[in-house]
């Protein structure tokens, strides 16, 4: 039996490993790259041919095969029947066709790999002419060329669509890089940005198809804006810092400055003083929170401290003004009734010193009845003060003049219109008349308005 040095699937090159990402930088996968040869292909075998359709055994053994050009001898068979040889042979030309079929199958699952393809379907082709099988050569010889053709079709169309994918990732890795520079520039939610400049660094790792160039110059953009956000977000934390330690020093002074003060009895002077000590606290800022916690606690006992016996004071004062005030109340009910404007103004002014005298001699009300006591006797110093004011309106030199000119001109009026009659002048003394009603109108008003008051 002949070897044959047809090529097989066992012997056919197979693809190389490709390389992975590079480390610290997304992925750029070979353009437009698809699974290779290890990733599993269905493929469905074609059923076993009949090679006595296509050859023969001659009586000397000599195996031939038929094509349009006639028979040609491939081998020599005389370990069994000639019916066995031609199974041999053909079971030969059956592993060829599954070849073409794999091809077949390759180039519709990954047209990408279209021009591999299109290289190993010549290779095929060319050995069709001194294959040692027995089949349907010609069937193949046609299969190859149609695949050959489709290749070139499948070839464009992929440049195509890996130009396409390719123009998408750049896009997509731009909008990323922008978007970190926009964050690197600008940010200040320092937590918030941190974290999504790592989700970009995940989402860059994910979008492939770049050429090595154009992604390292993206790749370049995007960990440039990361180190300037990485710089600018430690230069704040370490501004901060210094913020801390410096509000730390200021607060632990106002501490001191707090524990002196606790135990003095000038309550009002002391009172202000802790006001502009947290004023102060206020404007200090943080200090780290530890820190910042302990301060204020000693702050603030300080601060208790003083004001708790600020008030343990004024409630014991406050129980003893409180005789003051039923003192007070009984001079309210005395003097209320005595001073009244409407009867004298002079003898209600002198009660009212009375009064406001004896006031002042009962001394401090409780703190909280202060602002009733002040509204009482308030009251009565207005009901004096608003009678003189009265008064004064009343006898005001300038109103009566002016009540007086009003009057003085309607007298004059009404006598020039009396004379204007008395010479038979009717139309003259009618105009004169309604003017001396209206004068004496306004001396009339003015009058009233003086009374009023």
């Amino acid at each position: 039996m002949l070897t044959s040095s047809t090529p097989t699937p066992g012997n056919l090159p197979k693809p190389g490993p490709r390389p992975g990402p590079r480390p610290g930088a997304a992925a750029s996968a070979k353009s437009g790259a698809t699974p290779g040869l290890d990733t599993p292909i269905p493929v469905q075998l074609p059923p076993a041919s009949d090679p006595s359709k296509f050859g023969r055994v001659s009586e000397d053994g000599t195996v031939f095969v038929k094509t349009r050009d006639g028979e040609r001898e491939v081998g020599q068979w005389k370990a069994g029947t000639p019916e066995e040889g031609l199974a041999h042979y053909g079971k030969r030309y059956d592993d060829l066709a599954t070849e073409v079929e794999l091809l077949e199958t390759r180039l519709k699952a990954h047209p990408g790999e279209a021009e591999g393809i299109k290289k190993t379907a010549h290779e095929l082709k060319e050995t069709l002419p001194t294959a040692t099988v027995v089949g349907d050569l010609d069937a193949l010889d046609k299969r190859l060329d149609d695949i050959i053709a489709h290749s070139e079709v499948a070839g464009e169309q992929a440049q195509a669509e890996k130009a396409r994918r390719r123009g998408e990732a750049i896009a997509a890795k731009e909008k990323l890089a922008a978007e970190a520079e926009d964050i690197a520039e600008n940010s200040t939610d320092w937590k918030t940005a941190g974290d999504r400049i790592r989700d970009i660094l995940e989402e860059w790792k994910q979008i492939r198809g770049i050429d090595r160039k154009t992604d390292d110059g993206l790749w370049k953009r995007y960990s440039r804006a990361r180190d300037a956000f990485n710089r600018r977000r430690g230069a704040h934390f370490a501004e901060l810092d210094r913020g801390r330690a410096a509000a730390k020093k200021l607060k632990e002074e106002l501490v001191e400055r707090a524990e002196a003060l606790k135990d003095s009895t000038e309550w009002r002077e002391t009172a202000h003083a802790f006001r502009d000590l947290m004023t102060e606290w206020k404007a200090a800022g943080r200090a780290p929170r530890e820190v910042d916690d302990k301060l204020w606690a000693a702050f603030r006992a300080a601060q208790d401290h003083f004001f708790d016996a600020r008030n343990a004071i004024n409630n014991e004062r406050d129980k003893e003004f409180a005789a003051n005030a039923e003192a007070k109340d009984a001079l309210l009910a005395e003097y209320d009734p005595q001073i009244d404007p409407a009867k004298s103004i002079d003898a209600a002014k002198n009660k009212l010193r009375e009064l406001q005298e004896k006031w002042e001699e009962v001394g401090f009300v409780p703190r909280d009845r202060v602002r009733e006591y002040e509204d009482k006797i308030q009251a009565l110093e207005k009901r004096v003060s608003d009678a003189e004011s009265a008064q004064w309106r009343r006898t005001d030199p300038e109103v009566q003049a002016r009540v007086a000119q009003f009057q003085s001109r309607a007298d004059d009026l009404k006598a020039q219109a009396e004379a204007a009659s008395n010479k038979g002048n009717a139309k003259k003394a009618a105009e004169l008349n309604e003017q001396a009603a209206q004068w004496q109108q306004w001396a009339d008003t003015a009058a009233a308005a003086v009374d009023d008051q």
